[in-house]
C-alpha cells in the first residue's frame, strides 16, 4: 500500500519551498512508517533549500520531529504501532569500529530507510533531509531512527530533541563535559546555543556566560539559566569572559555559530586547560588560522560535536523525563507553532532571529 500525503519539498536550489503530494510506501524490512505530529524548523533545512549540503534535489525537508509509529516492517522489534517516538538522524549500526569500541555516538555507518518516497505527479525520487523528511503527514524511516519516549510529553516539545536542542545540550554536557561547579561560555544564543545554556544549568555549572550580538537573545538566555551575558557587538567577548572568570577563562566554551571569528573567540576565551567545542555548522569555505605556539602552549582540548555526541536510545528518554519533572523545559524553546504551508515564511523569521524555534504542527 502507498500512502498519499502532503509534504514540504525543495524542488530547486534557492527556490521557495512548496507543499506537494508525496507517495510514501509501506515499511519494508527494518523500516517504520511514522505519522508525524510535530517538526521543528531548523537551519539545516534552510541549508538543504539553498543547496549548501548537496545538490541531490528535490529534497523532502524536515528532520526535527516526533510522532506515532503506524506500522513496521519485517524484523523490527524495538518499536511497534502506537509507540510515541522522536526521530533521530543517527541510527547506530552496532557493528562498526566505533560501536564495537563502546562509542556508538560516533557510529560510522548510520542508516536510513532503503525505500524511496516520491513525488506523486512525476514519480521523481525525493532526498529526505538527514534521512528523515518530516515536514510531511507521514514519513518512512529506518526503525533505528525511532526512539520511544514517554507519550505524556507534547509532540511540539519532544520534537526539538530530534536535532537542535539535543545538539546544544550534548555539546555542553557530553562533548564539553561541563559539570557541577564548572564555568562555561556559550557563543551564539540561537536554539542550539540556548540548549547549551540550559544543559549547563542542568549539569550544575557555577557560571554560565551567554555571548551574542542580539540583546533579545541575551535576555532569553537569562531565562534559560545564564548567570552572565556579554553583548559582543559592544565589548570584546574574550576579555569579558576572562573578566567574569577571575582572569582565567571558562572551563568550557561552546561555539554555536561556526565562523572563524567565533571559533577564535572560543579558543582564547577558555582557561589554559579548558575545552573549546564547535557545534555550529560552518560553511565549506571559511578557514581558521591560529598560531601553532598558542595551540601548543594553551593545552586543553579542541573538539567538534556531532549531534551533541548523543545516543538517542539513552538521551531522548532521559531528557524527556527531565522535561516532565520540570528540570529542562523543552516547551520554552517553542516560539511559535505553524502549519505546513508556513515553512517558507518561517525561514524568513529564522533569518531575522525572531524565534528560537518555529514548530510545524500536523
Amino acid at each position: 500500500m502507498t500512502h498519499e500525503v502532503r509534504a514540504v519539498v525543495a524542488l530547486h536550489k534557492g527556490a521557495p519551498v512548496s507543499v506537494e503530494t508525496v507517495l510514501v510506501p509501506d515499511p519494508g524490512p527494518g523500516e517504520a512508517l511514522v505519522r508525524v505530529e510535530a517538526c521543528g524548523v531548523c537551519h539545516t533545512d534552510l541549508h538543504y533549500r539553498e543547496g549548501g549540503i548537496s545538490d541531490d534535489f528535490p529534497f523532502l525537508l524536515g528532520h526535527e520531529a516526533a510522532g506515532v509509529v503506524e506500522s513496521v516492517g519485517e524484523g523490527v522489534t524495538d518499536v511497534e504501532p502506537g509507540d510515541f517516538v522522536i526521530l533521530n538522524w543517527r541510527a547506530v549500526c552496532g557493528q562498526c569500529r566505533a560501536c564495537l569500541r563502546g562509542r556508538p555516538w560516533y557510529c560510522f555507518d548510520t542508516h536510513n530507510a532503503e525505500q524511496k518516497m516520491t513525488l506523486a505527479g512525476t514519480g521523481q525520487e525525493l532526498s529526505p533531509a538527514l534521512g528523515i523528511g518530516a515536514f510531511a503527514e507521514k514519513t518512512l524511516v529506518a526503525a533505528g531512527q525511532c526512539t520511544k519516549v514517554d507519550p505524556t510529553a507534547s509532540a511540539t516539545a519532544a520534537a526539538l530533541l530530534g536535532c537542535g536542542v539535543m545538539a546544544g545540550f550534548g555539546a555542553a554536557v557530553h562533548t564539553g563535559g561541563v559539570g557541577r561547579g564548572d564555568s562555561i561560555a556559550v557563543i551564539g544564543c540561537g536554539g542550539v546555543g540556548m540548549a547549551a545554556v540550559a544543559g549547563a544549568k542542568v549539569a550544575g555549572a557555577r557560571r554560565i556566560i551567554a555571548v551574542d550580538v542580539d540583546e533579545r537573545k541575551l535576555k532569553w538566555a537569562e531565562r534559560f539559566g545564564a548567570t552572565d551575558t556579554v553583548d559582543s557587538s559592544r565589548i570584546d567577548a574574550v576579555e569579558a569572559v576572562r573578566s567574569l572568570t577571575g582572569g582565567f577563562g571558562a572551563d568550557v566554551v561552546v561555539d554555536a555559530v561556526g565562523r572563524p571569528e567565533t571559533y577564535r573567540q572560543a579558543f582564547y576565551a577558555r582557561d589554559l586547560a579548558g575545552t573549546a567545542v564547535l557545534v555550529g555548522v560552518p560553511g565549506p569555505e571559511p578557514v581558521v588560522e591560529l598560531p601553532l605556539l598558542d595551540l601548543f602552549g594553551r593545552g586543553g582540548a579542541l573538539k567538534s560535536s556531532w549531534y551533541g555526541d548523543c545516543l538517542p536510545s539513552r538521551d531522548f528518554p532521559a531528557l524527556i523525563d527531565l522535561h516532565l519533572r520540570g528540570r529542562f523545559d523543552l516547551q520554552d524553546f517553542v516560539t511559535e507553532t505553524i502549519a505546513l504551508d508556513e515553512v517558507e515564511s518561517a525561514f524568513d523569521t529564522m533569518r531575522r532571529g525572531d524565534v528560537l524555534r518555529s514548530v510545524v504542527v500536523l
